[in-house]
């Protein structure tokens, strides 16, 4: 027996999040009853279960790396019509969803997966997975901004942790410099709100790594199935994190 909400993400539903979202709204049945609270266990083997009217069923769990280009939305589908990432995976049967965001505007590393146990450990708070982006920012910021950055600043949903910053480039002709920046949370839009503090906005987002796992030459709008390594590799780490940040 297991709880339902976990069932639910290891067959694929949605991560395990958005499966207690399920529940709560009455979208879950078991045995022809309707579940809307958190905690009940099942038996995948016995029981039937249904999402919508619609039983669930295992699927062969898949993870995939996108090198999510600009001016894509990172959900199943949207209602404007534009484009999303979906559309970028050719061949892709299995219904995977996003382990994290990437805004409409910014690019890069973009893990999708059907296993909701595995985006659930890669994305949940207490896990600190650090991601690495490369940020084209207006101006120059001075060291003792990039000093605040490394330390945390105030944002409107509080204090940053700690990132790790440095300089990559300065174009003194268009004044503006790329810096790389490593962070260990997941808010809405964090690495722009960050720059925004500063008052360096961001012009090009894009993120290069998740974790240990980067983009290498991943062509943008090109996808590619992760390893077993690099799935254990995740794993480990956002395990590790938990544990060093435990303590």
């Amino acid at each position: 027996m297991e709880r339902l909400q976990k069932i639910l993400a290891q067959a694929g539903i949605a991560s395990r999040r958005k499966c207690e979202e399920l529940i709560l709204a009455g979208a879950v049945e078991v045995n022809g009853e309707k579940v809307t609270t958190l905690g009940v266990k099942a038996d995948p083997a016995a029981d039937e279960i249904t999402v919508n009217g619609r039983p669930i069923r295992s699927e062969k769990k898949i993870y995939l790396m996108l090198n999510k280009p600009r001016g894509v939305i990172t959900s199943a589908k949207d209602p404007q019509g534009r484009k999303v990432v979906a559309d970028f995976l050719p061949g892709i049967r299995e219904r995977v969803y996003p382990v994290g965001r990437l805004d409409y505007d910014t690019e890069g590393l973009l893990i999708l997966t059907n296993d909701g146990e595995f985006a659930n450990l890669l994305t949940h708070p207490s896990h600190h997975v650090p991601k690495t982006y490369y940020a084209t920012v207006k101006g120059v910021p001075h060291g003792s901004l990039l000093d605040q950055l490394k330390k945390g600043v105030m944002l409107e949903d509080g204090m940053t942790a700690p990132a790790e910053v440095e300089y990559q480039d300065i174009d003194e002709e268009n004044n503006t410099s790329t810096i790389r920046i490593t962070i260990y949370e997941g808010r809405n839009r964090q690495v722009r709100r960050m720059f925004d503090a500063i008052k360096h906005p961001v012009i090009k987002l894009r993120r290069v790594k998740f974790g240990e796992l980067g983009l290498r030459t991943l062509a943008r709008g090109q996808f590619r199935h992760l390893t077993p390594v690099e799935v254990k590799e995740l794993r480990d780490q956002a395990r590790k994190t938990h544990k060093v940040h435990k303590k």
